[in-house]
Parts: C-alpha cells; sequence; structure tokens
C-alpha cells in the first residue's frame, strides 16, 4: 500500500488537476464554448485516474486489516457514497451520451464550416483567375485593336504611296514628251534656218513629178521625227482626249462607255492609218521602181518620198473607216441624238499620227489589248476610280505606245473586281454611217 500512495503523491495528480482547475477558472470567460467542454472533459478524465489509484490503496489497505477489518467504515462512508455515485453515474452517462451528440455535432459543424471555407477559397481563387482572364482578354482585344489600326494605316500609306509613284511615273513621262518636244523645235528651228526658198515644193498630186532633192533624208531625220510624234501622242492623250470627252458627256451620261468610244477610236484609228499606209507604200514603190536608178536604194526612195508628202495621204478615208468601226463594235452604244462626226477632228489627228509612225525605222504602234486581261504595270497605268487589289483589266482607257514589243509611253486602263468579262451593251437606236467631210 505504501508504494501505491507514494506512486500517487509522486506523481503529483492532484497538484497537477488544481492547477488546471485554476487556469480554466481565469481562462473561461475568453474561452469559447468548445474549449470549455475541452478543459471540464480533460479534468473529469484525470479525476477519474486519481479515483481509480484510490480504490487501488483502499483496495490493498482493506486487505492489509485482515477479513473483518474496515468493514464498519466501508458501511457507513463507502457504501453511502457509492449508491449516490452510481445514480449519478447514470445521470453522468445521459451527460456523456448528449455530450457525446453534442461533440459530434460540433465536429460535422467544424467539418461543415472548413468545407464552407475551403469552397470560398477556392471561389475566391477562381474569381481571381476569371478577373485576371478578363485583364489580359481585354488586353488583347487592345492590341488587336491596335494592330488593326496600324494595319489599315499601313495600308493607307501603301495607297498614298502608290498614287504617289503613278503621278511621278505620270510626271517622268510628260516630261520625256516636253524634252522630246523641245528637241524637234530646236531640229525645226535648225533646218528652218538652213533651207532656201528655192527649196520649197508645191504640192502635186501625182507621186512621179515630185522626188527628194536629198537622198535617205527620211533616215537621217528618223530621231527627231521619233521624238516629235511621241511627244505629239501624248499631247493627244494629256489634252485632245479631254476635248473630246467633254464633247462625248454632252449626249453620253455613262463615263465607262466615253472612255470606251475614245480607246476603241484610237485603235480604229492606227488600224485604218496603217491600212492606209501600206496601201500609199504598194502605190509609190510601183511607180517609182519604173524609173528607179539613183544611189539610194528603192526601200530608201519610196520612205523618202513618203516621209515628204505625207500630205498626200488621204486622211479623210481613214476617218471615215474608223467611224464605220466604232458604229459596228459591239461594246459601243450611244443615244442616237449622237454623231461620231462630232469627234471627227480627235480621230483625224490620231490617224496622221499613226500614218506618220509608220514611217519610222522601226514603226511604233500601239499595244494590243482585250477586257479581262492580265493587268500590266509596265503597260498601264491604274485609273483613279480602279480598285488597286484587282489583278484583271475591267476596261481600257488609253493604249500603250509600242516599239519593236517595248513600251515606250504607258496606257491607261481600269481594273476593278467581279469585272472580269466585258458588259453587254444596249442596242443602239441609231448608227451613223461614213460621213464624207
Amino acid at each position: 500500500m505504501a508504494d501505491s500512495l507514494k506512486r500517487l503523491v509522486s506523481a503529483e495528480s492532484c497538484r497537477l488537476l488544481q492547477e488546471k482547475l485554476e487556469s480554466w477558472s481565469r481562462d473561461y470567460e475568453i474561452n469559447s464554448c468548445d474549449q470549455n467542454l475541452n478543459r471540464c472533459c480533460e479534468l473529469i478524465e484525470m479525476n477519474s485516474v486519481i479515483q481509480g489509484q484510490l480504490f487501488t490503496i483502499l483496495n490493498e489497505t482493506s486487505r492489509e486489516g485482515g477479513h473483518y477489518a474496515g468493514v464498519e467504515t466501508i458501511k457507513t462512508r463507502l457504501l453511502p457514497w457509492l449508491g449516490t455515485w452510481f445514480s449519478h453515474a447514470t445521470l453522468g452517462r445521459l451527460m456523456d451520451t448528449s455530450l457525446s451528440f453534442n461533440q459530434d455535432s460540433i465536429e460535422k459543424e467544424r467539418q461543415l464550416r472548413q468545407l464552407a471555407t475551403s469552397q470560398t477559397l477556392q471561389l475566391e481563387e477562381l474569381q481571381e483567375e476569371l478577373t485576371s482572364t478578363r485583364l489580359e482578354l481585354d488586353h488583347v482585344h487592345q492590341d488587336l485593336k491596335a494592330s488593326r489600326a496600324q494595319e489599315e494605316d499601313s495600308l493607307r500609306r501603301l495607297d498614298r504611296l502608290n498614287d504617289y509613284e503613278q503621278q511621278i511615273e505620270m510626271l517622268r513621262d510628260e516630261l520625256s514628251i516636253l524634252d522630246a518636244q523641245k528637241s524637234v523645235l530646236q531640229s525645226r528651228i535648225a533646218r528652218t534656218r538652213s533651207c532656201s526658198p528655192g527649196r520649197i515644193r508645191s504640192r502635186s498630186p501625182s507621186p512621179l513629178s515630185l522626188r527628194s532633192c536629198s537622198p535617205g533624208r527620211a533616215r537621217s531625220t528618223n530621231a527627231s521625227r521619233r521624238a516629235f510624234l511621241v511627244a505629239r501622242f501624248g499631247d493627244i492623250y494629256s489634252q485632245d482626249r479631254f476635248d473630246a470627252e467633254r464633247i462625248l458627256r454632252t449626249y453620253i451620261s455613262d463615263m465607262e462607255m466615253v472612255q470606251r468610244i475614245i480607246y476603241t477610236a484610237a485603235v480604229e484609228s492606227f488600224q485604218a492609218a496603217k491600212m492606209a499606209y501600206r496601201q500609199f507604200k504598194m502605190c509609190v514603190r510601183k511607180t517609182l521602181s519604173i524609173g528607179h536608178s539613183g544611189p539610194e536604194s528603192l526601200e530608201d526612195a519610196v520612205l523618202d518620198y513618203i516621209v515628204h508628202h505625207e500630205d498626200l495621204y488621204d486622211v479623210q478615208a481613214s476617218v471615215n473607216e474608223v467611224i464605220r468601226s466604232v458604229n459596228i463594235n459591239p461594246k459601243i452604244s450611244f443615244p442616237s441624238e449622237f454623231d461620231l462626226v462630232m469627234i471627227s477632228s480627235f480621230i483625224r489627228e490620231l490617224c496622221r499620227v499613226a500614218f506618220s509612225m509608220q514611217t519610222l525605222t522601226p514603226p511604233l504602234d500601239i499595244a494590243f489589248g482585250m477586257d479581262g486581261e492580265l493587268f500590266s504595270e509596265t503597260k498601264y497605268h491604274r485609273s483613279v476610280d480602279s480598285d488597286y487589289t484587282a489583278a484583271l483589266v475591267a476596261y481600257h482607257v488609253w493604249p500603250a505606245l509600242m516599239e519593236n514589243d517595248v513600251v515606250i509611253v504607258k496606257g491607261e486602263a481600269v481594273t476593278k473586281r467581279g469585272a472580269l468579262l466585258p458588259r453587254s451593251r444596249s442596242p443602239s437606236p441609231r448608227r451613223s454611217g461614213s460621213p464624207s467631210m
């Protein structure tokens, strides 16, 4: 017994129980309900341990006193206490059950709070991620808008640059034409000063009555005549063409049809002039070959004669042929009150220039153009009303001037999307014939 008592004293369980009671008393008001219940349960557990050790000492002490020792004490003190203890124990079990139920409820509530807290944290994280994603998406939208704005600005600058390049190219062409005109005028002034009155001839309808007094002169003046004709071709494009447009616009409101008429008249003028030149050249060669004996070749003599007697060219016949060809062209239509004779002066000048270009070595000609062909930067300028992204020609405004398949003066064309085929024309109420003027 003494050993058990010593162990109980050395364990200082009662003192520790007292300290915990005092500590609980001090912290009771600031503790939560769960904390106070945990403290109480802890003290009950400690008290039960001490009671178990005391019952062990009681049992050992009763055995030391003999078989009947301590019976009276047990009857008067222990048994009444035990009876009260059992009644309290039953109540304690009920309290333990209630406490266990409360603890289970508290534990479930705690778990639910933890789960709710965890879900709240996850929701907050998802909300933060969503906010961050929206901010990134806004930045991407802003960057995309900025990129589109830059791209549109670049395209506008590119379009302006293309316009500037075309204007520069046109100015260069005009400058070269002006230089050519200047050289031609200087050559004319020099020839005028060097010629004597006796060399001025009078016109005669007979080719045999007039011979060139300077063999090979056509070849020697080829460069100056070429420069003058190229410049004149440019003048017709930049001046005479607009005069003809003004006349046509008085009767025709469709600008495309006006431009088609002028382009077709230019093409037909070259065709008619080339045909007239071949016939005139055959006639001159046949006449001169009868008595030709000069130092120059027959071809040079024929060329010299044609160059010095271009006024014998029946230009009116070519004008009539051009008007007839334009009238029957399936792409051309105009109102009945209009007659192509109104632009006959424009056609006449084109025929004269085209005829003179055949006397050059090599001769000059215009490029073949067809609606729907692939647009060529080397042959044509785009009209201002063109679609600069279109690759095919809708229709031509002015032909390009060629020399041995090399472009020396660019023409003008209109490019549009969805206009690959020539539009069908409405039938003209009236067609003019081949008038004589």
